[in-house]
């Protein structure tokens, strides 16, 4: 048997045999079809019959403008896609594909003159939304549905809050400070249950990554930053997330870990037994993968996200997140990519404080 099957193996790679030589013919008519959908999914081709994405039927006379739009999803999905349409905002409809800039506001304009959509073929009604392009909206907003029950499922898992404290006491909180902190600055954003921003600034500290690393002036640089802290239900630190196998990074990771450890030395009250902590964790991973920043096993900047919601704070009744006039003209130029100053720490702090907060009524 073992040298039977080098026989076979070795006259394969001669070319003796392709994959569709006769010995496959045997094979069942079912299976030789799953065996084709796999080589063509490795390479991209539909399959006819096939959806190459999830291995459904495939869709694909979609694409032929006669055929109408509803009879191409099933009823689950067309309440899907419809309740996205009907109730998003022009930001919530910015983050669907194609759906950026005068698409979106060509929606909410038919939303408003003619009432919610009724159905998936009316959806082409709206200027600049035809067949094709309507096809490409809706399986974006049942595939961004699909990856946002994942995510909800691994952050869920992951436990993004450390340590571990009861759900309701941090519902119950009216409000927290959002703390992470850098290489040489220490940013904090003091934010409310209903998502207006209290207090968000950063401090500079001169010490870190200075030479060697002096307790007594990571002390004095941190106990500064904090002595600027309002009160607040709980403080909560961004976890960073290097890796201890980076030994190239080492000198990094010892400096976050050591005004990690600080923050919370300073920060904790006296805990009596059995009381509930007021210094917490928050994954940085976490919220890269609730703003949808994470670019594999890294995370991108935020910045532009921030940028928007500041916009919408201003430009919108209800926005996202509520800014003061004051700070809105404070740092408005504090998160551009050609910035000197670049508010990196600032930016990650105010994106931790709103998914501590969407996360929990999740």
């Amino acid at each position: 048997m073992w040298l039977a099957r080098r026989l076979a193996t070795s006259s394969v790679l001669k070319g003796h045999y392709g994959l569709f030589s006769n010995t496959l013919r045997s094979l069942p008519e079912n299976d030789l079809r799953i065996f084709h959908c796999a080589c063509y999914r490795r390479s991209g081709i539909t399959a006819a019959g096939f959806n190459t994405v999830d291995g459904s039927d495939s869709s694909e006379f979609c694409q032929e403008d006669n055929k109408p739009l509803d009879s191409c999803y099933t009823a689950e999905q067309r309440s899907v896609i419809l309740q996205r349409l009907n109730t998003a905002t022009e930001f919530e409809l910015a983050q669907i594909k194609l759906l950026r800039g005068r698409k979106a506001v060509n929606i909410l304009s038919y939303r408003t003159r003619n009432g919610p959509f009724n159905s998936l073929e009316s959806v082409i009604n709206v200027p600049l939304l035809k067949h094709k392009s309507a096809v490409v909206v809706f399986n974006s907003i049942l595939k961004s549905d699909d990856m946002k029950d994942r995510r909800k499922g691994k952050i869920h898992l992951a436990k993004f809050i450390r340590p571990e404290v009861d759900r309701a006491l941090l519902k119950e909180a009216s409000s927290i400070i959002s703390i992470v902190f850098g290489t040489n600055k220490i940013a904090w954003a003091h934010m409310d249950r209903a998502k207006n921003v209290l207090d968000w600034q950063q401090e500079e500290c001169k010490s870190f990554m200075n030479g060697t690393y002096m307790a007594s002036d990571y002390l004095a640089d941190i106990s500064a930053a904090i002595s600027k802290f309002p009160a607040a239900d709980f403080f909560v630190v961004e976890k960073p997330s290097i890796s201890p196998q980076n030994t190239s990074l080492f000198p990094v990771m010892a400096h976050l870990r050591t005004v990690e450890a600080m923050l919370f030395a300073l920060l904790s009250p006296v805990r009596e037994p059995g009381r509930s902590p007021k210094v917490l964790n928050m994954m940085r991973t976490a919220v890269g993968r609730h703003f949808d920043l994470m670019v594999g096993d890294s995370r991108a900047s935020g910045a532009e996200t921030v940028r928007n919601m500041m916009t919408e704070s201003v430009m919108k009744q209800e926005p996202r997140v509520v800014f003061p006039h004051n700070l809105v003209v404070k740092h408005r130029n504090s998160f551009q990519m050609s910035s000197k100053n670049r508010g990196e720490e600032l930016c990650d702090t105010l994106l931790q404080a709103v998914a501590f907060f969407e996360l929990l009524r999740e």
